[in-house]
């Protein structure tokens, strides 16, 4: 009988959840975006772990909070975090707070839908096929194929994964035993993903052939081209290549019409990683740093790392529009991809993604580009280039400063905040 009477009303309070919400929001405005982008507020008000554990008190009890408690603990958890819209958070991962962005990802959160069916997120699912149709028309392509992904290290993943069944379509069932000793290629800058997706697909790190560089940290074509016969010559298929643009750490552009030309050669499959460098492909003075990528068989783009969209907007691009994505990944999970549903089940996108449940990355993008229109975008980028010419002349005519790599990326940065960050690098080192 109690349970039944707890089933007569709602089992949450709406009023008082709203009116919590309200004092929530006023706090993530207050807190994180007005403070968080302050060049006169803290990056970040560093503690070091058992402080910070203390301060925060994160133990788990029994008992609930009162609202005025929790938005306290609200103000705490971003008062001690970094913000990394601020201006002077200065990582060439990150780019800033946008106001439009920030939108799309809080409607995101609040709807909570899940885009792997067209009846779950009918919105979401054809918002996607026009940001991903966008952003395969920069590379260069009128057609292909793609999806949102988790992070560029599981773009990378997709990408040797589609290679390998393409090339090897008993793969997915087979397994191991349907493959001989493969070889694929990626230069000694490039992100660590290519080994850890390796390994995670089982086709092993000793498979990754590293690919020597040169002083910018550029692949050598040449080089590619040896090691691609040395690992025929031990007895290995080369069936992948992974060229970078925009390397972690020098930023560097690998030379991608040469690398084409050596896949095409070899028959390899061609994937470019753009996770970091994808976005110069807005701007007209830039995107010849890309030159060639229109001949990639896949790329990686990450916009939440120039574009100021935001954690998480990652895409995976295929130029394959035969269904490759979906033959590789899917499985036909009867009790959600009937292909008796009423509307074209075309629109069904979740079998193209080992996930099931996939979160929604194409609003944040879609806002922003909405707002800022591709021309506003392309000015991001060239002001994060602009900054860096700036501090790349500042550092030169600085004494006692050595240029190591040119990186900046947040274009919401200013002269003066470029200054600030080498006014402290020469303070700090005088500290030494």
């Amino acid at each position: 009988m109690a349970e039944s009477r707890w089933l007569e009303s709602p089992g949450l309070d709406r009023a008082a959840g709203e009116e919590f919400l309200q004092g929530a929001f006023q706090v993530l405005l207050d807190e994180a975006v007005r403070k968080g982008t302050d060049v006169s507020e803290k990056v970040c008000d560093w503690k070091e772990p058992q402080e910070l554990r203390e301060l925060l008190d994160l133990e788990l009890r029994s008992a609930g909070e009162p609202p005025e408690r929790l938005l306290e603990r609200c103000r705490d958890v971003i008062r001690y975090s970094v913000k990394t819209g601020h201006p002077r958070f200065f990582n060439q991962l990150f780019s800033g707070l946008d106001p439009h962005a920030l939108a799309g990802r809080l409607i995101t959160e609040a709807l909570n839908t899940s885009q792997y069916t067209y009846e779950m997120a009918p919105v979401f699912v054809l918002m996607e096929e026009v940001v991903l149709a966008e952003l395969r028309g920069l590379v260069g392509w009128g057609g292909g194929d793609g999806i949102f992904c988790p992070g560029g290290s599981i773009s990378n993943m997709f990408a040797m994964n589609v290679a390998r069944f393409q090339r090897f379509p008993e793969s997915p069932r087979r397994g191991g035993r349907a493959l001989p000793r493969l070889a694929l290629f990626a230069s000694r800058e490039s992100h660590y993903s290519v080994r850890k997706g390796a390994a995670f697909l089982g086709i092993g790190t000793d498979s990754v052939r590293l690919v020597a560089t040169d002083e910018r940290g550029k692949m050598i074509p040449e080089e590619l081209d040896k090691e691609i016969r040395r690992a025929k010559a031990e007895g290995a298929e080369p069936f992948f290549v992974c060229a970078t643009c925009g390397t972690t750490v020098l930023g560097a552009f690998d030379p991608l019409g040469s690398i084409a030309d050596i896949c095409q050669r070899h028959g390899l499959w061609f994937h470019v990683d753009a996770a970091w460098g994808g976005s110069a492909l807005l701007s007209s003075k830039h995107r010849h740093l890309l030159a060639g990528i229109e001949r990639a068989d896949s790329v990686a783009w990450n916009p939440h790392k120039m574009l100021m969209v935001g954690l998480q907007c990652s895409a995976f691009l295929l130029r394959d529009s035969s269904g490759l994505l979906q033959r590789c990944h899917g499985a036909g999970a009867t009790y959600l991809f009937q292909a008796d549903k009423f509307y074209d089940v075309t629109y069904d996108t979740g079998d193209k993604t080992p996930q099931c449940g996939r979160r929604v990355d194409c609003l944040k993008l879609w806002l922003l580009w909405k707002a800022a229109g591709t021309e506003g975008l392309a000015r991001r980028v060239e002001r994060a280039f602009a900054s860096t010419r700036y501090l790349v002349e500042e550092v030169k005519r600085r004494d006692g400063f050595q240029l190591v790599l040119e990186i900046v990326t947040n274009p919401a940065v200013t002269k003066a905040d470029l200054d600030f960050f080498l006014d402290e690098v020469e303070r700090l080192g005088w500290d030494l």
